[in-house]
């Protein structure tokens, strides 16, 4: 069930259910999820950054997956 999509440059995603990704640095370190919600308009992608608190901040909410994983760049 879980399907790795790699991408060239940091972060990595790694899907962990239909509609969800764990986003993680080159290290392996998790640095939040995606998930994609539906949309009237058609598939959205929230991103959400894990704090250091366990607590989770909404990074925003895109078009593309690609845009979504641009918020974890460093």
């Amino acid at each position: 069930m879980t399907a790795v999509r790699s991408i060239q440059r940091s972060p990595a995603l790694v899907q962990v259910k239909d509609g969800l990704w764990r986003v993680a640095d080159s290290s392996g370190a998790i640095l939040g999820h995606i998930e994609r919600r539906a949309d009237a308009d058609g598939d959205r992608f929230l991103a959400r950054r894990v704090t250091m608190a366990a607590r989770t901040l909404e990074l925003g909410v895109f078009w593309r997956i690609d845009d979504a994983a641009d918020c974890f760049r460093s």
